[in-house]
């Protein structure tokens, strides 16, 4: 409802609010569906991608060892003397037959057992005088494991045998119906030991399927493909998917290449982009319905606070509270012509000839002192906290998931106990938790690689001490005092007399006397800031009486000594 006053026309705060309200939902609403639709569209592209390039990988690896088990193979049977001399043996069929129980059928059926995958192994021998023996079609697609011993007449007009015997051996080939049965074969040329003559071809054959493994059971119902390709001539030897992506346009597909390693050949995978998108339209609808949804309900929301709530009026009734706490900085800036803006002018008049009474006779002195210290304290926090980001960040890209946890769970505990609820003084325990709480952030990213320890007189636990006064100077040995793999850290609290000593111990590498006698009084220098800080505000807080001392002995460890009163009543600050 408008109402009418002595200045005009005035719109009711609440309706003001209503609509600012709705339309900063609004907005981001649409800002964050818009957002969210994009990560989790590229978080489904990059998580599609990368499963396809894990299994390439292991793809690779599979057809590496089984190609380099197959080198052994061959390797075994080209390098046996008994097996390369029985293929030379002449004589009596008798003797052939023997011969050929005893040393060669043997060493060509030892494989068959131990190799996973079905093989075939075909000897084409030079000497007619041995024994065929022949097993199923060649012709046929390789299902069980066989061998062959055949006459290289069968072969010699072939030209890829004669490309064997003139020494272009110890190669992967598609020779014969290899490459319609998407095989390949592993031929080399067999010698005789004692005139280095060609006795024969060995040929092991093994279909691709085996080879590649699991890899063939991707979806090519997606439009996926993948090829086996020759990386020196480009030969597509093997290829398997329903789509043909040299017939397809290339843009349409996200093209992977592997190479094999020790190998010519490069394993591609052609994988549509509809494929990779393909959740996009469904996720597209889940966003579009929770933010209408989102919208609806703060809208609801903010349609009800609109009408039950003063937010002006409750500002103002915090303010006036603020006032009898003793805190008169706060100032009311309400805009428009209403009520509420005459309300706020006469406070901050108030508040501002208050505040100048206070400040001309009492606090001027008092709160430059505190400021001081605030600004001290302040550097402390900032400092620590971009150190451990950056940390969490390197984890969270490594994909170290377990670790970032810890160390968020870690900095959440020390951003608590450093809050304190605005205190500036704590019990020494709590100090000494706040410790425990940054060396197990430091554990995680350090692997436990230290050692930390505390020997605290149980009698001065609760004695009350300033906050962060102990963290900087532990930070401090992580950042230069560590030279070796591991470092022992040890806190020692005890009472003297009046005086509360806290020694921090390293067995770091220590400095020398010149550098020790000068970290309190450095400037603008990384390594003493934090010695430094806490120095000076101890001296702010208690007095010059108190403070660092640094002992340390150059590549034997360092002692910083902090003293502060073990009766802080005696203060005479007030704060």
């Amino acid at each position: 409802m408008i109402r009418t006053t002595r200045k005009g026309k005035i719109i009711p705060y609440t309706y003001k609010m209503m609509i600012t309200y709705l339309l900063l939902v609004l907005v981001t609403d649409a800002v964050i569906g818009y957002v969210s639709f994009m990560m989790l569209t590229n978080s489904r592209t990059e998580i599609a991608e990368t499963n396809i390039r894990t299994t390439m990988a292991q793809t690779s690896n599979n057809l590496k060892y089984q190609l380099d088990e197959i080198q052994r193979i061959s390797d075994n049977l080209f390098s046996s003397a008994p097996f390369q001399r029985a293929l030379q043996k002449k004589g009596e069929p008798h003797d052939i037959y023997l011969t050929m129980i005893d040393e060669i059928i043997p060493k060509m059926q030892s494989p068959l057992q131990l190799f996973g995958n079905p093989i075939r192994i075909v000897l084409y021998a030079n000497n007619d005088d041995l024994n065929i023996v022949e097993g199923d079609d060649l012709t046929k697609p390789l299902k069980e494991s066989d061998y062959y011993i055949l006459s290289s007449s069968e072969i010699k007009d072939s030209g890829w045998a004669q490309h064997i015997f003139e020494g272009n051996d110890n190669r992967w080939m598609q020779v014969q119906s290899d490459r319609d049965l998407n095989q390949i074969s592993h031929v080399r040329r067999m010698l005789s030991f004692n005139d280095y003559h060609n006795s024969g071809i060995l040929r092991i054959t093994v279909g691709f399927a085996d080879l590649l493994g699991n890899y063939v059971t991707y979806p090519e119902e997606d439009g996926i493909s993948m090829r086996l390709v020759d990386g020196i001539t480009g030969t597509v030897m093997y290829q398997r998917g329903g789509t043909d992506p040299e017939a397809a346009n290339s843009s349409s597909y996200l093209t992977l290449k592997h190479v094999v390693p020790g190998t010519d050949f490069v394993i591609e995978t052609w994988v549509p982009h509809d494929y990779l998108q393909k959740d996009a339209q469904r996720l597209q609808k889940i966003i579009l319905s929770v933010c209408t949804i989102s919208f609806v309900v703060m809208m609801l929301i903010g349609f009800l606070v609109a009408r039950l709530s003063g937010r002006k009026m409750r500002k103002i009734i915090t303010l006036v509270r603020a006032f009898e706490n003793g805190s008169f900085e706060k100032r009311l800036r309400f805009r428009g012509n209403d009520e509420f803006s005459q309300i706020a002018d006469a406070f901050n008049s108030m508040a501002t000839n208050i505040q100048e009474l206070i400040s001309n006779v009492y606090v001027q002195g008092i709160r430059r002192k505190q400021a001081e210290l605030d600004a001290l304290q302040a550097q402390i926090n900032p400092h620590f906290l971009y150190n451990t980001l950056s940390t969490i960040s390197s984890l969270a890209n490594l994909g170290e998931t377990a670790q970032v946890t810890e160390m968020v769970k870690g900095l959440s505990k020390f951003y608590r106990l450093t809050l304190n609820e605005g205190n500036i003084v704590i019990p020494l325990v709590k100090e000494l938790e706040q410790v425990e709480s940054y060396m197990n952030i430091q554990r995680v990213k350090y692997v436990d690689a230290f050692i930390f320890s505390v020997d605290a007189d149980p009698s001065i636990l609760d004695v009350p001490v300033i906050k962060l006064i102990l963290q900087p100077i532990v930070e401090n040995v992580f950042k230069h005092a560590w030279y070796g793999d591991t470092i022992a850290i040890r806190i020692e609290a005890r009472r003297l007399d009046n005086l509360i000593e806290l020694n921090v111990i390293d067995n770091g590498v220590g400095m020398k006397p010149e550098t020790a006698k000068s970290m309190l009084n450095v400037t603008g220098q990384e390594s003493g800031y934090g010695l430094k800080n806490v120095n000076e505000r101890i001296k702010l807080r208690y007095g010059d009486n108190y403070g660092l001392e640094i002992g340390s002995v150059y590549g034997g460890g360092t002692t910083v000594r902090i003293l502060l009163p073990a009766d802080p009543a005696n203060d005479t600050d007030t704060w």
